[in-house]
């Protein structure tokens, strides 16, 4: 399909190229052009279906009206379902979205945010992986506008939008502990960012409140193995701890893993074992029984990160610096 220029749409409208350019362009008023030809020339743009080229719109506004989104794992159904949310409210607003996953690496996430620098994208939303630290420095430095989601870094002066993650992992842990169960078991990565290590204190300090803390009942896994090493590693864990009645994962990818495990060592849900995960996934809706989880409000943190960034890219010097948590959801089902 041919691609329709600026040329063709004067030919129609029977006007000078340099008339369809200044109408396109939001300057027909300013350059005398009367109502009745602006009208004429947009009308026909719109017949052709005429897009104007991102690299022509950019080199003449300094704008690419694109926003660059760097997560962990765009595979992973909570950054999936984020990501859809965000592309629909920025798609609102006319912006489109570059998706990069960083697979939890420190050197591919530098690069990315240097590739989107030089696509000149006008804002970005980051999940950062652990020492991104720099990097977002450099954004902030250069006078990027960037929205943390999902975690940041605490002494940092910049945006985010994050899950309450301290009350979630604290209110599902007591809500098993009135469940009746005294041996709980917390499944973690090894990952030293905030929003894990939050997860584990609000379990913790629940147990402790009840005085029914083990420190043998916590796993800690490492997030780059593949599947059949976690499965293994969590199988492990609990052939060695087979006094453990209840456990939470503290996020999908563990929650998945483990249900895995519990099927190859007949280990029943919630007879044997009561379970709850961190993050929502369709697997958990399918399973039998389906899986008490943890839900981000995934919809309130898109909206407000499209928000701060929006507020960013309109004025960069008036902005301030906004910490935004939402609260996170126990949807009970038939695991526990």
């Amino acid at each position: 399909m041919k691609k329709i220029t600026i040329k063709d749409i004067a030919t129609e409208a029977q006007v000078s190229i340099s008339t369809v350019s200044f109408v396109i362009n939001d300057k027909g008023e300013k350059m005398g052009i009367s109502p009745a030809v602006i009208k004429k020339v947009q009308e026909v743009a719109e017949k052709l279906n005429y897009r104007p080229s991102m690299i022509a719109t950019s080199l003449r506004t300094g704008k690419t009206r694109s926003i660059g989104l760097i997560v962990e794992d765009i595979s992973n159904q909570f950054f999936a379902d984020l990501a859809r949310v965000i592309e629909d409210e920025a798609k609102s607003i006319d912006y489109r979205v570059f998706y990069c996953s960083t697979g939890g690496d420190d050197e591919r996430s530098e690069e990315l945010i240097h590739s989107l620098l030089q696509a000149n994208v006008d804002g970005f939303i980051i999940a950062p992986t652990e020492n991104l630290e720099e990097s977002i420095e450099l954004l902030l430095k250069l006078k990027k506008p960037v929205v943390l989601i999902d975690r940041y870094f605490p002494g940092q002066r910049v945006s985010h939008v994050v899950m309450d993650n301290y009350e979630a992992s604290h209110q599902a842990m007591k809500f098993l502990i009135n469940k009746g169960r005294k041996n709980i078991a917390i499944v973690n990565s090894k990952s030293e960012m905030i929003q894990m290590k939050l997860r584990e204190d609000g379990c913790r300090d629940a147990l402790k409140e009840f005085e029914i803390y083990n420190e043998s009942f916590v796993l800690h896994m490492d997030y780059h193995s593949n599947e059949e090493a976690k499965i293994a590693t969590i199988k492990d864990f609990f052939k060695k701890n087979p006094a453990i009645d209840a456990v939470i994962f503290l996020a999908n990818y563990m929650g998945l893993a483990g249900l895995q495990a519990f099927r190859s060592m007949g280990i029943r849900i919630p007879e044997d074992i009561s379970v709850i995960s961190f993050d929502d996934h369709d697997s958990y809706k399918l399973h039998t029984p389906t899986i008490t989880v943890i839900a981000h409000p995934i919809k309130d943190i898109a909206v407000k990160s499209i928000q701060l960034l929006m507020s960013q890219m309109t004025d960069m010097d008036k902005f301030k610096v906004e910490k935004s948590i939402k609260k996170g959801q126990l949807i009970v089902r038939e695991s526990v």
